[in-house]
């Protein structure tokens, strides 16, 4: 997503928090009082008037958009809400969580297992999402609420026309055809080559080498773009719900070594906030549970693909879903 970077690299942070501190925040409804969401079903029952919620993100088009919908939905059950989408990568969002600087923002379960808590990944959606929960609750006070459906984790795509003149349909493929002598060039975005849960650990697991000079690195959101293109990459690291992969005709290869961690994404809480009102639980738990991976593609391709500002993409849905009123 950034995209993602799901980090942007592990240092660094202190700058980013500083500049976050200062005042960063990204772009989209920037409101420091609900007025803007009026109460749908999820409001049913549950009040947040009089608590003030500070809602950061990291900074790729999924996390902004989970930022907007993570805004509407508190001000729909009559919270305050301080805007600070955009803070930066994964170390930076996580630094301010532990530091206060913002109260709350959606993370995902193997960067947690992976990379927070050192763990090996555990490829059990629930049994991962128990583990994180427990112990950064125990090791940090955070608190994570109900995770998604949909599972945001990293893969390589190629354009459908290649995919089929190359017959490519898995990861393996991907390997036997360079272990076979094929050319072209592999395209990732700087996190991924040095990740728990990377480049270096794909490669082995597959068993192959990439070709002299590779990979080629570029920016998050120029993979998408040069991987359309079989000319300039014909293999992309790309993230499974980025919109940009039905709209640029895209095919995923499937991982099936299953090398890479499950990425569900759950709203982090402080304690010390969650504990005033816990009843934010159960306000976000349905939001979870329709988020799934079909949903996630949609929302994210009327951002990236159809330059659709995120304020706008979080509140249409929600609308949608009846969870807030129009």
């Amino acid at each position: 997503m950034r995209l993602r970077t799901r980090g942007a690299a592990l240092a660094a942070a202190g700058t980013a928090v500083a500049a976050l501190v200062a005042g960063c925040a990204g772009g989209g409804l920037q409101q420091s009082s609900g007025a803007a969401a009026g109460a749908g079903s999820l409001a049913q029952g549950i009040s947040l008037k009089g608590q003030t919620y500070t809602v950061g993100s990291k900074d790729f088009d999924e996390q902004l958009v989970l930022c907007q919908i993570t805004i509407d939905v508190l001000q729909s059950a009559g919270a305050s809400v301080n805007p600070k989408c955009n803070v930066g990568g994964t170390q930076a969002t996580r630094d301010a969580l532990l530091g206060g600087q913002i109260d709350m923002y959606w993370e995902y379960t193997g960067t947690a297992q992976v990379t927070f808590l050192n763990g090996k990944p555990i490829q059990d959606a629930q049994q991962q999402y128990d583990t994180v929960k427990a112990a950064d609750l125990s090791k940090n006070q955070i608190e994570w609420l109900a995770p998604s459906a949909f599972n945001n984790t990293y893969a390589f795509a190629v354009s459908e026309a290649k995919a089929q003149e190359l017959g490519l349909k898995t990861d393996s493929d991907m390997a036997a055809y360079y272990n076979k002598g094929g050319t072209g060039t592999t395209c990732v975005e700087s996190e991924f080559l040095n990740r728990d849960d990377g480049l270096p650990g794909f490669l082995t697991t597959y068993g192959f080498k990439l070709p002299g000079g590779q990979p080629q690195v570029l920016d998050t959101g120029a993979v998408y773009q040069a991987t359309a293109d079989p000319n300039k990459c014909l293999f992309g690291e790309v993230f499974t719900t980025d919109g940009r992969i039905p709209a640029l005709k895209l095919r995923v290869l499937t991982d099936d070594k299953v090398y890479e961690p499950l990425y569900n994404a759950s709203l982090n809480v402080r304690k010390s906030v969650y504990d005033k009102n816990p009843a934010i639980a159960q306000l976000f738990a349905p939001v979870a549970a329709a988020l799934t991976n079909s949903e996630m593609l949609t929302l994210n391709g009327k951002k990236s693909s159809d330059n659709i500002p995120e304020a706008q993409v979080a509140h249409d849905w929600l609308v949608s879903k009846g969870f807030i009123a129009g």
